[in-house]
């Protein structure tokens, strides 16, 4: 298949395309590098040295191949169309939107900036597959936070329900936490629509939280590693512990810690969304995965990692902090996630994937010591900027 990857530089990105092109299908790709100025924003930078663009695509072709690049903005609609209609895509994967919320909460300019960003790069998408390659597949990254922490179960996007005599069959309500969130809201109902009036074809991924530094094709090549953020606005909560622990800083819960979120590693992110392009919907079906490999609480995940590490000579902490965020501490999470399993997903055990984290990332102790300063949060949902406060040892 030839699958086009917006947004191929990014963390999800980079290692997509080397997992497609390790099977044989050929990759094209876009990205404006937003991803590396936003941390750099945030006073940080990636725990993993990156290569630059140049150095990445020189070892994608030794390795796999090569692959087309065009360095381009997704919000740049006629970049988006000559994209799709030089290359012809197959399948085309939309990661090219800010995946942060707390960025979006920082104030006016970030809450706009990331909307405008985000539902306007999906709308972009939409209409270019419209106009030059309606019989593509779409595969949309969502987020399992545009459902919130409702208390009832969560199917896998829609549910039926029984209404003078008729059975309806309605989108899960949404209850998202963040301007970031409500962005991700705003492109599923329009994906959703695209398909209903055009005839489209997409899986929208309701992705748990990812975390890992790398998949088996990577090798032992550098330039093929990917980025791995530990700051606030991009450091994903096991990436964030691990760094952590590494140079000796407390893990950090949140409040009481006991949040529930679906999580998944990097390399079982690759093998979903693999799952997900190489059996495509028919057309004019829009449907939902929720891609995660279990439910965790953040509490309970940081004891994992504090485990993982005692066992490489770690001397690791666990800390509460301060919330920052406007949030539900306890609550009743239980999601679905069967259509993934059905089609093949073999989920990767969480404590093995936590010991080849901390291992790859004990190498790079010293930039991420660098950087400690980042590993507190001080983005808070009220809109104020004040670092969170330690609240007790666990």
């Amino acid at each position: 298949m030839k699958v086009y990857i917006a947004g191929i530089d990014g963390y999800l990105g980079w290692p997509l395309a080397q997992c497609l092109a390790a099977r044989g299908h050929e990759i094209a790709g876009g990205d404006c590098l937003l991803r590396r100025r936003w941390v750099t924003e945030m006073g940080s930078h990636s725990a993993i040295p990156i290569a630059p663009m140049r150095e990445r695509q020189a070892a994608f072709e030794k390795h796999f191949g090569g692959f087309t690049y065009r360095e381009g903005n997704v919000q740049n609609y006629a970049f988006v169309k000559e994209a799709f209609r030089a290359f012809q895509p197959d399948a085309i994967v939309h990661l090219a939107e800010c995946p942060s919320a707390p960025y979006s909460m920082i104030d006016v300019h970030h809450a706009v900036w990331t909307q405008t960003n985000n539902i306007v790069s999906t709308l972009n998408i939409l209409f270019a597959m419209r106009d030059v390659c309606p019989q593509a597949h779409l595969v949309k990254l969502g987020t399992m936070g545009e459902y919130g922490t409702p208390n009832l179960d969560i199917p896998e996007g829609s549910f039926e329900i029984e209404y003078r005599g008729r059975t309806e069959t309605l989108p899960f309500p949404r209850q998202a936490g963040s301007w970031y969130h409500l962005s991700k809201v705003h492109d599923s109902h329009n994906v959703a629509f695209a398909c209903k009036i055009w005839g489209l074809r997409s899986t929208d991924i309701m992705q748990g939280v990812v975390f890992g530094t790398r998949i088996d094709e990577m090798g032992d090549d550098p330039r093929l590693l990917t980025r791995l953020d530990f700051d606030e606005g991009f450091g994903t909560v096991i990436n964030r512990y691990c760094c952590q622990a590494v140079i000796g800083h407390p893990l950090t819960p949140f409040g009481q810690g006991q949040q529930r979120r679906g999580f998944l590693p990097l390399r079982d992110s690759m093998q979903c969304m693999t799952l997900a392009i190489e059996n495509p919907p028919g057309a004019g079906e829009y449907r939902v995965f929720n891609q995660f490999e279990e439910v965790y609480n953040v509490t309970e995940l940081a004891h994992k990692v504090r485990a993982a590490g005692e066992e490489l000579g770690l001397d690791v902490k666990v800390r509460r902090i301060e919330n920052p965020r406007l949030e539900m501490e306890e609550h009743y999470y239980n999601p679905d996630h069967e259509h993934l399993l059905d089609l093949g997903y073999q989920p990767t055990p969480v404590d093995g994937e936590l010991h080849v984290m901390l291992a790859d990332l004990m190498e790079h102790r010293a930039r991420i010591e660098e950087k400690r300063n980042v590993l507190i949060p001080a983005i808070r949902w009220d809109g104020t900027r004040q670092r969170s406060q330690f609240l007790s040892e666990e």
